[in-house]
């Protein structure tokens, strides 16, 4: 197949999930673009072409890092293809991660996603699925009150001082848009610059004041979801929990995290039954869940992460089985051919 992922920028990826993926689809023989979220053309006739990056389809390579050297090396292969002869377009690049410079970028590759779905091409995640959800921690929000922190998203100070009083003087502040446990802050009691972080925050945009969980302190645990389904091969499941370091509370691995191993619980089990339904009708193929104990904290969609750390803990990077479901997916275009729609293909195992 003739798969392209998009990034945000191909020279600067880093050799995380979204490598990983494409090394694998390479692995296996297919046709793999790198496309920037700057790399889409859109012509006066309504053509749309793509400005690609790729490794020599007869290129050897064995790791990921290996990989993405060749890619952003001077051998890698250039060309403008037309986005209708791609098979797939997996859409994997990280509004959140853009700086002040680019704020053009931001919706650019869902935008042309949408488009280039229109034009028959399967996307992954559903395009429109990924309109609705560009703020992933707004979608969160959406999702039955029972499996979430108590929460407030408000930009009114006073609303975030009283939600502080409310749970007893500790709560974590985070701005809406983010990604990667940036400006994210666990406040209580003692902490006397509070309304100079709530101003600094708002001046960004919203605020999301969230119920600080005790148990945040033993890490939490990423699930990855494919199809609604924790994502598994060989009989291990996609589970993976990030211990912080010490003294920081966040777990996130670019800040630090450590991974280790945990087990599917059941009170992961029913906050899965429970997101699933919602993530398969809105088209959701590839997601990321962030667990605390019995509650789910942050959902991800936009560039869910964190294959590239299963291996710490003597566990498949997964990516197998991801290149395998797409390949399956396209074997249901063809048989199917217009009857079933981009969001339905999404989530079909």
């Amino acid at each position: 197949m003739k798969i392209g992922f998009v990034l945000n920028k191909v020279a600067t990826e880093a050799c995380g999930t979204s490598v990983a993926l494409m090394t694998k689809a390479h692995k296996m023989g297919h046709e793999v673009s790198a496309i920037g979220v700057g790399d889409f053309n859109l012509h006066h006739d309504g053509l749309i072409t793509i400005d690609t990056t790729s490794v020599s389809v007869t290129k050897e390579v064995k790791t990921p890092e290996e990989y993405l050297e060749h890619l952003q090396g001077s051998e890698a292969e250039t060309k403008r293809i037309e986005a209708i002869s791609l098979d797939v377009l997996f859409i994997r690049n990280n509004p959140t991660e853009e700086g002040s410079d680019r704020k053009w970028a931001g919706q650019s590759g869902i935008a042309f996603g949408r488009m280039i779905q229109q034009l028959g091409v399967l996307v992954l995640n559903d395009a429109y699925a990924l309109t609705k959800a560009f703020i992933d921690k707004l979608y969160f929000e959406e999702l039955p009150k029972h499996i979430k922190p108590a929460s407030i998203i408000t930009r009114k100070k006073e609303d975030v001082l009283n939600f502080w009083e409310e749970n007893g003087k500790k709560m974590v502040l985070k701005p809406l848009e983010g990604s990667g446990g940036q400006n994210v802050y666990l406040i209580d009691e003692n902490q006397k610059n509070l309304n100079q972080i709530i101003d600094t925050l708002s001046d960004e945009g919203y605020i999301i004041a969230q119920e600080y969980l005790p148990d945040v302190k033993d890490g939490d645990i990423r699930v990855i979801l494919m199809n609604g389904r924790v994502l598994e091969q060989d009989g291990q499941k996609a589970i993976i929990r990030r211990v912080s370091g010490e003294g920081e509370f966040r777990s996130n691995f670019s800040l630090g995290a450590t991974a280790n191993s945990s087990e599917l619980t059941t009170a992961m089990e029913h906050i899965i039954e429970v997101t699933a339904p919602r993530l398969i009708a809105d088209g959701f193929f590839f997601v990321g869940l962030d667990i605390v104990k019995d509650k789910l904290i942050e959902i991800n969609v936009l560039s869910p992460g964190g294959l590239d750390h299963f291996s710490e803990i003597d566990l498949p990077d997964f990516t197998d089985t991801v290149i395998k479901a797409i390949e399956r997916k396209l074997e249901y275009k063809k048989m199917h051919g217009n009857q079933l729609s981009n969001k339905v293909l999404a989530t079909m195992h």
